[in-house]
């Protein structure tokens, strides 16, 4: 049985740092443009901040039900990814194309999709984006390991 990651009308709450807030301002409008909600937690300008206080935010907001979802974005989305998969419930998955998109939200049930601002053009983040929100869950199999993830 699939799942679905978000439906049409449920809040996307994205969150870069410094290095990231073109990325994220441009992921933003295509989210709303597939008819999401977007919660944008910042930040609003490249003054440099920590990718951790972002990530953390992000995760929070889908613990506590503000958002069905999120998008990381840093230099690389490594350190943001990290700082999100430290939250129970976080499948933050670091992708670079649909390919690996496809698969995080088939196989891993990932529910944030992490991104690296300094080595993914933004037309590649775009199909990126649409792949990984338009892509399911397969459950069967995955669904035992994922449980086993935490």
């Amino acid at each position: 049985m699939s799942e679905k990651l978000a439906e049409a009308g449920d809040t996307i709450a994205i969150a870069s740092d410094h290095a990231g807030v073109e990325l994220k301002a441009s992921l933003a409008k295509d989210l709303k443009g597939l008819g999401y909600g977007v919660l944008d937690l910042g930040p609003a300008t490249t003054d440099s901040v920590d990718y951790p206080d972002y990530g953390h935010a992000l995760a929070q907001s889908i613990e506590d039900g503000r958002a069905k979802a999120g998008v990381a974005i840093c230099g690389s989305g490594i350190g943001i990814s990290i700082a999100v998969n430290r939250h129970a419930g976080m499948r933050a998955a670091l992708v670079q194309d649909t390919a690996t998109a496809m698969l995080a939200r088939q196989h891993n049930n990932a529910n944030v999709l992490a991104l690296g601002a300094r080595s993914i053009t933004p037309a590649t983040a775009r199909e990126v984006l649409m792949a990984f929100f338009s892509t399911d869950f397969e459950g069967g199999r995955h669904a035992r390991r994922v449980e086993k993830l935490g």
